[in-house]
């Protein structure tokens, strides 16, 4: 039982090159107006409330680091192990 099977040899370029597609080409046009969007949002939250609200308490959290710095460390260092456990736990659930 033998059959014939055509087979096509090609050369060079494929005959249907698969083209780039159109936007791309516009990539930094789009770069471009995300940055400047991303600076007017943050113009606005600069002229905010809530960003004078964050810078005290950025400042506040820097003063008591200063006062208390070995309460400070201990206090991070318990935050730093309960967040690695969540993430193990949360890991694990995962397999």
């Amino acid at each position: 039982m033998e059959q014939e099977v055509q087979v096509t040899i090609h050369r060079g370029e494929p005959a249907d090159p698969v083209q780039e597609p159109q936007h791309e080409a516009n990539i930094p046009e789009l770069l471009k107006e995300l940055s400047e969007t991303i600076s007017e949002t943050f113009s606005c939250f600069k002229e905010s409330e809530s960003y004078e609200w964050l810078l005290k308490q950025a400042e506040k959290a820097r003063s008591y680091i200063k006062k208390n710095p070995t309460q400070a460390m201990l206090i991070t260092l318990g935050a730093g192990t309960l967040f690695g456990l969540f993430i193990k736990k949360g890991d694990n659930k995962h397999r």
